[in-house]
């Protein structure tokens, strides 16, 4: 009987597993609701599965029983989070698992949203729906961990990033330090954040796009944001060509002149209050989150990074290190900068991935 069970919890297991890689796939890129991954069985056999959707609907409940064709009756359901008894913009995902006959949900994790946590197992009960909770439940609170404190703080899970050279140095001047397996992990960073953070500073200085440019990927580039509280991005910077993905702008200028030309290239301007001459990040990031964006990517020169650092506001840091030294007089130190990440962060790890003799280091 033992060996029945064991063999039986594995294959339980296995079904939550793969629901948990049904949601890695669509991982920051669902607004504000978390990515969820669904299983559906019938005598132990998949009949069915689901993820959510793209920009957070449907749910992947919903989207793994949306099949008329199939009879759901007495089926057991795998969903990696607790499935929500609230309504939103649409109806609650336990409405559907009741009118399709689920006989037992096994859901991971409760939800950390207030209108759904601890609620949906008695919601099932009442409909003699069965549900366990705690499949794989340390893997799923690891992949939720960012959802988690975004629910909890009400702005997003904020990932910094930074590219020195060997000797910890980065040019004054527009140049890449790094290759090009480090750019295509650059990029995977931006398609995994639905919007990324920086000053007009790097833009006047670099004049990047701030897309995804890894082939497929393009349409999940991030929506943009703009520190720049007197306006001086320059008008023709490539962020505000007119097929370039959504602009936003806080700044604090009142000048009506400037600030339309600035609308007539379609930036998104968002005035803000400063205090000592600068913007309170965790103000700005509210506003952010307040935007529909749960997964902010700082890409910014070591000023800004510094104060996000400084504000305990990043969350994950990747820091790519070239193989090539830098020793020309227009050039930064950054010595103490990576000094503030050792001292933030508790974990420091190197990623093993092919960027041929260049490094990744994520700091957690």
């Amino acid at each position: 009987m033992s060996l029945r069970k064991d063999k039986l919890s594995e294959k339980n297991k296995a079904f939550m597993r793969l629901a948990l890689d049904l949601a890695r796939q669509n991982k920051g890129l669902t607004g504000l609701n978390p990515s969820v991954g669904c299983v559906v069985t019938h005598k132990d056999e998949i009949i069915s599965y689901g993820k959510t959707d793209i920009k957070g609907r449907p749910h992947a409940e919903v989207v793994a029983l949306k099949n008329n064709k199939i009879n759901f009756k007495n089926s057991n359901m795998y969903v990696t989070l607790e499935p929500c008894i609230h309504y939103g913009k649409t109806p609650p995902c336990t409405n559907i698992i009741i009118k399709k006959k689920i006989k037992l949900v096994n859901y991971s994790i409760e939800d950390f949203d207030k209108r759904t946590a601890k609620k949906t197992k008695n919601v099932l009960k009442k409909n003699n729906i069965l549900a366990k909770i705690g499949l794989i439940k340390n893997e799923a609170n690891h992949f939720y961990k960012d959802y988690k404190f975004s629910k909890f703080n009400d702005i997003p899970y904020v990932t910094g990033k930074l590219a020195v050279s060997k000797n910890n140095k980065i040019y004054l001047f527009k140049k890449k330090i790094t290759n090009e397996h480090s750019h295509k992990v650059s990029h995977l960073l931006r398609y995994r954040n639905q919007a990324i953070l920086t000053s007009y500073k790097t833009i006047n200085s670099d004049n990047p796009n701030l897309n995804c440019r890894i082939q497929g990927l393009e349409k999940f580039s991030p929506v943009k944001f703009i520190i720049d509280k007197d306006l001086k991005t320059k008008i023709n910077s490539k962020v505000l060509k007119p097929n370039s993905n959504k602009t936003y702008i806080f700044h604090n200028k009142k000048d009506k002149n400037i600030i339309n030309k600035f609308k007539n290239k379609n930036a998104k301007l968002i005035f803000m209050k400063i205090e000592n001459n600068i913007f309170d990040l965790n103000t700005i990031l509210k506003k952010i989150y307040s935007l529909g964006y749960a997964n902010l990517l700082v890409e910014s020169g070591p000023n800004l990074l510094k104060s996000f650092l400084n504000n305990n506001l990043i969350n994950d840091f990747y820091l790519f290190k070239a193989d090539n030294k830098i020793n020309l007089k227009n050039s930064v130190a950054l010595n103490s900068f990576i000094d503030l990440l050792s001292k933030k962060f508790k974990k420091r790890s190197q990623i093993n991935t092919f960027l041929d003799k260049e490094k990744l280091f994520r700091y957690q």
